[in-house]
């Protein structure tokens, strides 16, 4: 006998095998131990305070902080906040809050790259005393005019071969604010005709008159990334620097500012960044977004940030097993976003309490039900978790049932409610449908049923059995909410595969949100937290929304569906 198996499932079983080898990164460590290379591990997690962490942050964290861990080592959180014109303070208390969420220990050690502007100042001006470094006053234009191409090397500055003493003379003054934003450069002098396009002359140093969100307006020349990224790695004795892979043609760069110095050299490793399927993961692209509306924030729940999917419902544990999963390559591939769903509904299942909401409700009348009766009828928390126990369930004549679980006409194979036909309600009864009353616009307002008082718990003496079972809500006990369907922001796999002169923003799914109100919920969530997960019986997870929690009404906001209905979609179109 055969067994087919999904491309999910299979991709699920494949990154499980291939976890139990040692991936590239822990091999290196393992040998610079072995080596004694190093006797002790330190890493750190680097963003620039210019935007919210998204999941590929979160790829990142998890290797900076899972080597660390791995090896009884320590990892520090440092931010490169060496660019004050796009960093602010809200997003180093957004940052920190983000790694605290992910369950990540960094204890006091929290560093800015603005603590070491001294010392790096006084290290341009040693680089600067060697004949490796001079201020040039082509303006960025020019300098990117004159590197050069892959094939033919640049052209250098006519102010190369300016004396220490002017250079020195001139590099004070930019630091003492005597010339214009974008005037002069500090530029380490290496090879204009190098093969590698970093090493030609880069620029260590800009003029920007802008006041910084920790240094307010000490400085007026601020050093760039390149320049400050190996150095605040050697300052805080890093031992292994992993960066992703758009930094290995860096490191040459790197190894020659350190190699000028005379000081500690970390090793840097590189591995592949995240790509996701259905996603964008540019900071500049996700401000896009932002700025012109086109999603509510950087927490808008259909955002790839950590605070998207934290209000979105995703949990910790299941961004951590998705990163898991996807293991470390040393080559950039695309992961499938359902990869990322199925973790999270993993975790759910495990943990969420279910509960039974009705979203589109229509009113289901039982009439040989006794007027005025209410039973309290025993329902499970989760089947999944054995000490997560009960609770108790009103039922009464009228209920409110999903308007897609009544059909007046069912087409071939739909098993749930039409006339004459019984299905059973979760917890409680078998029903039969008698007949449905209608508006004067033909609409369907409310379904009559009979039911079985000999079936209460939704097992049938005689052994009949029902194809179908519905969840249900009493309407004299329901509690009115706001539902939010959040979808994939994006309608294709690939959001930037656009044609020229077209934008990523004509494949934005035009029903990636989808808001309903008064919907029926069972009394139990009446007063559930912001933020409390569940499981609605049925229709998926949801998560009460942490940012919209509105006195006296509840907004609860789709996690993911209970399955992956685009593969469903896919498959359809294939066919």
């Amino acid at each position: 006998m055969s067994t087919s198996h999904s491309p999910l499932s299979e991709t699920v079983a494949e990154a499980t095998r291939s976890r139990r080898a040692p991936d590239f990164i822990t091999q290196a460590i393992q040998e610079d131990l072995a080596s004694g290379r190093f006797d002790h591990v330190a890493t750190r997690f680097p963003p620039e305070p210019n935007g919210y962490l998204h999941i590929g942050h979160a790829k990142a964290m998890c290797i900076d902080f899972g080597m660390a861990e791995k090896f009884g080592g320590r990892c520090n959180l440092r931010f490169d906040d060496t660019n004050p014109a796009k960093e602010e303070q809200e997003y180093v208390d957004a940052i920190i809050e983000d790694v605290r969420w992910m369950g990540f220990d960094f204890g006091e050690r929290v560093y800015f790259a603005s603590d070491y502007f001294e010392q790096m100042y006084e290290w341009a001006e040693d680089l600067i005393k060697k004949g490796r470094a001079y201020v040039c006053d082509l303006s960025p234009e020019e300098v990117s005019a004159t590197r050069g191409t892959l094939t033919q090397p640049g052209t250098e500055s006519p102010y190369r071969n300016r004396c220490v003493e002017e250079n020195l003379d001139l590099f004070r003054r930019m630091r003492a604010g005597e010339f214009p934003e974008g005037s002069r450069t500090l530029r380490a002098k290496i090879d204009m005709a190098h093969p590698n396009l970093n090493m030609r002359d880069p620029v260590m140093y800009r003029i920007l008159h802008r006041e910084h969100h920790r240094t307010g307006k000490k400085w007026c020349i601020y050093p760039m990334y390149d320049w400050a990224h190996g150095l605040e790695d050697s300052i805080e004795g890093i031992t292994h620097s992993l960066c992703s892979l758009e930094y290995e043609n860096h490191r040459p760069l790197y190894d020659w500012f350190l190699d000028q110095l005379g000081i500690y050299h970390p090793r840097q490793i590189e591995f592949a960044r995240l790509n996701m399927t259905y996603t964008v993961l540019s900071k500049r692209l996700l401000l896009q977004l932002v700025e012109e509306g086109y999603v509510s924030g950087w927490d808008d729940p259909r955002m790839p940030t950590l605070r998207g999917l934290r209000r979105r419902g995703y949990t910790p544990q299941a961004i951590r097993t998705f990163c898991e999963l996807i293991g470390i390559a040393k080559t950039d591939s695309v992961v499938d976003v359902a990869l990322l769903e199925h973790c999270v509904r993993e975790d759910l299942n495990k943990s969420a309490p279910r509960v039974m909401a009705v979203l589109r409700p229509l009113r289901l009348v039982i009439d040989n039900y006794p007027e005025g009766k209410v039973e309290e009828l025993e329902a499970i928390n989760n089947p999944e978790d054995p000490g997560a126990g009960t609770r108790r369930v009103p039922f009464s004549k009228v209920l409110y049932i999903e308007q897609d679980d009544f059909r007046e006409s069912p087409p071939a194979k739909y098993y749930r409610l039409y006339p004459g036909n019984e299905v059973r309600l979760r917890y409680a009864y078998y029903v039969r449908c008698t007949h449905c009353v209608k508006d004067a616009q033909g609409n369907v307002v409310e379904v009559h049923c009979t039911y079985d008082p000999a079936t209460r718990g939704g097992q049938s003496a005689d052994g009949r059995r029902v194809q179908a079972t519905l969840h249900w809500v009493s309407a004299a006990h329901a509690v009115e909410g706001e539902v939010r369907l959040y979808d994939r922001l994006f309608k294709c796999a690939d959001p930037l595969e656009v044609a020229p002169g077209h934008s990523f923003i004509e494949n934005l799914n035009p029903h990636s949100l989808e808001v309903l109100r008064g919907c029926k919920l069972e009394p139990s969530l009446a007063k559930a937290a912001a933020g409390a997960r569940y499981q609605f019986e049925r229709l998926g997870y949801f998560c009460v929304d942490s940012a919209d929690s509105r006195p006296g009404a509840l907004v609860f906001n789709r996690t993911v569906a209970l399955k992956d209905t685009w593969a469903k979609i896919a498959r359809k179109g294939m066919e």
